[in-house]
């Protein structure tokens, strides 16, 4: 079985000047999220973050991350080591409460709780698909409502199964493309039926040289130098669709506190029915159903997601994503309508001439 890899380009992340990180971390404004925070802050909600584990020592994150299992190594702990700083940097994009003021880094789902569950010491050569199956297990069984996924290659069946398990227990599971040029296409588990799987853009919000393209990708947020929380309270810049699947995994966090009584297939569909369209109308490989506005996600109307959506792998419930979508969705409506009304003129017809010709 083939080690995971780890979807950030970066593997050493570049410094950060802790007095000016929040000017730096340039996605919070491209996403809105002071105006997201009014609506929502994640409240209640745990994210299970499957990773390197997390360092608690960033006063950002100690009040966020609560114990949860490592399963490298000699499988004890409760996550809350992480020797790679790749975990500890997305619980960051996640999750991060800021040192008050306008200081520190700051997360998407700032009152979310980050489970922290280490299936590698170093995504970039270790993990397996026991170790993460084991994570998804571990997940549902602590009330998990979202799990970030931002490692991933090989399957196996036990894997699928675990996968399956979670899906069932209604978890959004958020999962990275990957990265060119390891991930040449999209890697499993993003690339599975009914995980959200998301890519990456730059700062003007175009497709991110390094993001992985494919049918699969539904989602794409930022992932070109983000800054986050490091090792031992310090600060970073990476690059990487595992960046923007931590910052969809917040998002996801923000509508499940906002609609507790969403399923997480209706989660899902908000997030990419809302989505800005990008590249080409409609869905592509590329920019998948768009941009994540999360604003959007959070005030929108949404038409109901389509039973039939979760056996589509990481699509909108109706199979469209934006306000496109949407305006399918009403023409349809509107034509099957008009049918029932001209059917139901023709028969009344009928039954008036039968009168008329028995009188």
């Amino acid at each position: 079985m083939s080690a995971f890899v780890v979807a950030m380009v970066a593997a050493t992340p570049s410094a950060a000047h802790a007095d000016s990180v929040r000017d730096q971390q340039w996605h919070l404004d491209a996403l809105h999220v002071t105006d997201a925070h009014k609506i929502s802050q994640g409240e209640g909600v745990v994210v299970a973050l499957t990773d390197s584990g997390v360092d608690t020592s960033a006063p950002e994150l100690g009040p966020a991350v609560v114990p949860g299992k490592d399963f490298s190594s000699n499988g004890t702990g409760d996550g809350r080591t992480d020797t790679n700083g790749h975990g500890t940097a997305l619980a960051g994009l996640i999750a991060g409460r800021g040192k008050g003021g306008d200081a520190g880094v700051l997360g998407i789902a700032p009152k979310a709780a980050i489970l922290p569950l280490r299936v590698s010491p170093s995504p970039d050569y270790g993990g397996s698909p026991a170790n993460l199956a084991a994570g998804f297990e571990w997940a549902i069984a602590h009330n998990a409502k979202v799990i970030c996924v931002a490692v991933g290659g090989s399957s196996s069946p036990e894997l699928q199964r675990a996968l399956d398990k979670a899906l069932a227990a209604d978890i959004v599971v958020v999962a990275a493309a990957g990265n060119l040029p390891k991930a040449k296409s999209v890697i499993f588990p993003a690339s599975a039926p009914g995980v959200l799987a998301v890519g990456g853009v730059d700062r003007q919000g175009q497709h991110a040289t390094f993001s992985t393209s494919g049918p699969e990708v539904a989602l794409v947020a930022p992932a070109v130098d983000i800054v986050s929380v490091s090792l031992s309270a310090g600060y970073g810049k990476t690059s990487g669709t595992s960046d923007a699947t931590a910052l969809v995994a917040g998002a996801a966090a923000l509508v499940r506190a906002k609609y507790p009584q969403l399923s997480a297939q209706e989660v899902i569909h908000r997030l990419t029915y809302t989505a800005h369209d990008a590249g080409p109308p409609g869905r592509d490989a590329d920019y998948g159903y768009g941009v994540l506005d999360l604003v959007k996600a959070l005030t929108a109307e949404v038409p109901p997601a389509s039973p039939t959506a979760g056996a589509k792998s990481s699509a909108t419930a109706d199979g469209s994503g934006g306000s496109g979508g949407g305006r399918q969705v009403a023409v349809i409506a509107a034509i099957s309508a008009a049918a029932v009304v001209v059917v139901f003129i023709a028969v009344l017809q009928t039954i008036l001439r039968g009168r008329r010709r028995r009188g």
